[in-house]
């Protein structure tokens, strides 16, 4: 006798993932890149609009130390350092203004590796990844780049400072943009927790690893060769590490699981 086929229940197809092909995958890469750089390249035009105003706004931390010294302007050493770093501005602004649907982009990416019920994170994922990576970058604005900026020139006060933009923007966007892909580290916990890659009791174990690998990558973001420098770059990593074990152990399967199980019996 044919043998009958057994049934899934609706809430075990609800939680079946999709499947996908590995040149699926590549296909669907390849697609949400395009759509993030034409998004992309979209804010940029519309940046280009405000170029100098943004350019005023990320030198304002250098004017204000170079005040004392009667600088109020930075170098251009070439006819197309100005043009080329209008670009890079511009660039940076778009990225900014397009980066909620960049980063829809990338929930549309990884979404086919979740169920269905896990789907519902798009919203919050999109308002926290967007709200860290200001924060950091606000944070590098505000306390690091200044003391920093303070220290180097300070350093160096028997010499006249001559900065170019080249070196100032590509140093600016070094510890702006650093902060801010490292605010995002939440973000990456809690998509490997929620996928079972790793664990709260993980993370805690490995803590003394964690802590060194924070400083190393604070050294390496960190434009002074100082202590304090360092330290200010890694207190907020390390706070958000303590975070990122709370996200984790709340959102790993087993916990989910067994809150489940906890639900179903009240």
């Amino acid at each position: 006798m044919p043998e009958t086929p057994t049934l899934e229940p609706p809430a075990a197809e609800e939680e079946r993932m999709q499947s996908m092909s590995f040149l699926e995958h590549l296909e669907e890469l390849r697609t949400r890149i395009f759509h993030a750089l034409v998004a992309v390249a979209i804010g940029m035009g519309i940046s280009w609009w405000y170029h100098q105003a943004l350019f005023s706004f990320i030198q304002k931390p250098i004017l204000d130390v170079l005040k004392p010294y009667g600088i109020d302007k930075l170098v251009v050493l070439t006819p197309t350092e100005a043009f080329n770093l209008y670009l890079k501005v511009s660039a940076l602004g778009g990225l900014f203004i397009t980066s909620p649907y960049v980063l829809y982009q990338v929930w549309l990416f990884i979404s086919p590796g979740l169920y269905r019920r896990e789907k519902k994170y798009v919203t919050p994922f999109l308002f926290s990844t967007v709200l860290l990576f200001i924060a950091g970058g606000y944070f590098g604005y505000r306390m690091v780049f200044p003391a920093a900026l303070k220290w180097l020139i300070g350093i160096g006060g028997q010499f006249t400072p001559m900065i170019t933009v080249h070196e100032y923007t590509d140093l600016f966007l070094t510890v702006i943009l650093g902060l801010g892909i490292v605010f995002e580290m939440p973000i990456l916990v809690f998509f490997l927790a929620l996928m079972g890659v790793t664990s709260a009791g993980w993370m805690w174990r490995n803590i003394r690893y964690a802590v060194l690998g924070i400083f190393i990558v604070a050294g390496a973001l960190a434009p002074t060769p100082d202590i304090s420098s360092m330290v200010i770059f890694a207190s907020p990593m390390l706070v958000l590490y303590i975070l990122s074990i709370g996200i984790a152990w709340f959102v790993h399967p087993t916990q989910r699981r067994a809150r489940e199980a906890k639900r179903r019996k009240a």
